[in-house]
């Protein structure tokens, strides 16, 4: 294909156009969603949805990298925490009096929680001391929308620098071109042929690469080869993900390899595993970083001044040095934090994260990006705009995107780059991993049928593995079948209505799952082993009530957050049961395909075969499970629950 100036504008104006209107619907309706729970939900329930957490008091601060303040939060009356939905990176409002969203209260991140603490990192010391009860909100994050808009500005002017021609190529005004082939010696010599094959593939393309891997098929792993090929003939790489657990996974994969790599990031976000490697950890340790030692030693000292003093004129004349001191610190560190950004080999990021200002004017060869069919297209144009070339690895037949905004979604926001260039592009610039090294054979026989082709084949490591044949599991019904499908037709099982919000819940399908699950343990499989999902929230807090207090370790959670994981056991409750044949989002066949290719050794679903039937997809699962699997009655376990 020629390259038309007159024809560059067009498309990538329209797309950055439509995108910003797409994001201020999805930024409204998370704002919107927000407040609507303020305002409807008294505090009790908010704190009983798991989204904030009342009643806390300071039990110690202390100083944190890059001069950030950490608060630990405990109960005023002592004891563990309530139950909630807060995790390490979130974004948290810090409030002193239990009203709701209030301006000007200070904000942080989320670095650590235990059954008792919570600790908030916070970029700056709050104006006044905090009051109790404090009270804690998750809130959005404005960064991600700031970043996002701002890269739709660089798309469009973009007509030089690294990504000028790679923008062209994306958007279809030039041709993907492959570059000169080479021959491929892994460094990774495990790996099977299909991801030595996408590997050799992706390195050969002079602008673009997919590499479509499948549940289990180790993507991440073809990815970190790509990686490490490119950094042996000399390339600067910038590698990416969609969510900061896949960004740190390849910052241990590839710091164990050997390979310089640095960290963009909120340490607080990052892994323990990996804090080491973090800009933060590594700066510190620098050289040039003593420099700024006693400069930091003095924020320090007058940090704890202003944490002691009740003194209004005082604290206000210890904020203004802490803040000039803060900006020294800064200085200092940013001569240390350029030089260590040039000399890494691989410089790791989130998405959003690439955004940060550290990295402006830094090129890079080649951008990676793992996860790349679950972040929103404008996400990924963060990173690419900084490099010639992109490699994109992850699967369009999982979940997409979470898209809040109804206006967003028909507007095609959750529509990925990655789906998006397969779809234009297909077999020419996209390479598909077809090994599988997680799910018994007969567990990976549907979906493979179902949205791969039939294309996978399980590894003879795990193709007839089973739950007996772990140590200290006893032979069994459940041990021995990889594959069950306990069906509730006919049982009056109905599913029910949360009386706040609409999520759908099926009390009958959770009485079964526990019976199943204390089996399984019964059996002598830990615990921690096995994982109970449902695509409901509602019936994620009916599992748990039954579940949760007797196995701690047991995990329960929707399928939208298991995505990207795996246990030996697995247990699904499909919840939907009605004499209207109504499967809501069931519908979606990612969101099945997800449920059911987390399992290693058993699988176990549960539903009502009458209602989940009327829709096509999930009626052939039926029938694999009729077919290959062990069918049950749910009168089985009602009957005779523990035998």
């Amino acid at each position: 294909m020629s390259h038309d100036p007159a024809r560059v504008t067009g498309p990538i104006r329209a797309f950055a156009d439509r995108t910003r209107r797409l994001l201020e619907a999805e930024r409204r309706a998370e704002v919107e969603e927000a407040v609507r729970l303020q305002a409807a939900l008294s505090p009790a329930t908010l704190e009983a949805r798991g989204i904030s957490i009342l009643r806390l008091r300071v039990a110690d601060e202390s100083p944190g990298l890059g001069g950030r303040t950490v608060v630990s939060l405990e109960r005023t009356a002592g004891g563990d925490l309530p139950a909630h939905r807060l995790q390490p990176g979130d974004i948290v409002r810090l409030a002193s009096r239990q009203g709701g969203d209030v301006p000007g209260e200070p904000t942080g991140v989320v670095s650590r929680i235990t059954s008792r603490r919570i600790a908030v990192a916070l970029d700056e010391p709050p104006e006044d001391p905090l009051e109790e009860p404090i009270r804690l909100d998750r809130t959005a994050n404005d960064v991600t929308w700031r970043r996002l808009r701002e890269a739709l500005d660089r798309l469009e002017g973009t007509a030089r620098g690294p990504a000028a021609r790679l923008r062209d190529v994306l958007f279809g005004l030039r041709d993907p071109e492959a570059g000169r082939p080479r021959p491929l010696e892994p460094i990774d010599g495990a790996l099977d042929l299909s991801q030595r094959e996408a590997v050799a593939f992706a390195l050969e393309a002079r602008d673009v690469a997919l590499i479509h891997g499948p549940p289990g098929t180790g993507k991440t792993t073809a990815l970190v080869e790509v990686i490490r090929q490119a950094v042996r003939r000399g390339e600067k790489v910038l590698a990416c993900a969609a969510s900061n657990v896949a960004t740190d996974n390849l910052v241990e994969r590839l710091a164990a390899g050997g390979a310089r790599v640095v960290r963009i990031g909120h340490p607080a976000r990052l892994l323990p595993a990996v804090l080491e490697h973090s800009l933060d950890a590594i700066v510190e340790g620098a050289e040039g970083s003593r420099i700024a030692l006693d400069a930091r030693r003095e924020l320090e000292r007058e940090e704890r001044k202003l944490r002691r003093t009740r003194d209004r004129a005082e604290r206000r004349a210890l904020r203004d040095g802490v803040r000039r001191l803060r900006a020294e610190v800064r200085d200092l560190e940013e001569r240390v934090v350029r030089d260590i950004l040039e000399r890494a080999e691989v410089v790791l990021a989130t998405n959003v994260g690439a955004g940060d200002p550290l990295l402006s004017g830094i090129e890079f060869d080649r951008i990676a990006i793992d996860e790349a069919a679950q972040a929103i297209e404008a996400s990924s144009w963060i990173p690419i705009l900084k490099g010639r070339s992109v490699v994109l690895a992850g699967d369009h037949r999982q979940l997409p995107p979470t898209i809040r905004s109804r206006e967003a979604l028909e507007g095609g926001l959750g529509v990925t780059l990655f789906e998006r260039l397969h779809a234009s592009h297909g077999d020419a610039i996209t390479k598909m991993l077809t090994v599988q090294y997680r799910m018994h054979e007969r567990i990976m026989e549907w979906p493979s049928r179902e949205l791969y082709a039939g294309r996978l084949e399980a590894h003879p490591s795990v193709a007839g593995h089973l739950l007996r044949d772990l140590p200290g599991i006893a032979p069994g019904p459940d041990t021995e079948s990889p594959l069950v499908f306990i069906d509730t037709a006919g049982c009056d099982l109905d599913e029910t209505i949360e009386t706040e919000g609409d999520s759908k819940a099926n009390e009958g399908e959770a009485d079964i799952a526990s019976v199943h699950v204390e089996r399984l343990i019964a059996a002598g499989l830990p615990a921690e082993a096995i994982a109970v999902i449902t695509p409901y929230n509602a019936q994620v807090d009916r599992l748990r009530a039954r579940l949760s207090a007797a196995h701690p370790l047991l995990e329960i959670g929707s399928v939208d957050g298991f995505q990207g994981r795996e246990k030996e056991a697995v247990v699904i409750s499909l919840v939907r049961s009605n004499p209207r044949g109504e499967v809501g989002f069931l519908a979606e066949d990612r969101r099945t395909n997800v449920a059911v290719t987390r399992a290693r050794r058993h699988l176990a679903v549960i539903g009502d075969s009458a209602t989940i039937s009327r829709h096509g997809f999930l009626a052939r699962l039926v029938e694999h499970c009729q077919a290959s699997g062990d069918y049950r009655s749910a009168w089985e376990y009602r009957r005779s629950p523990l035998e």
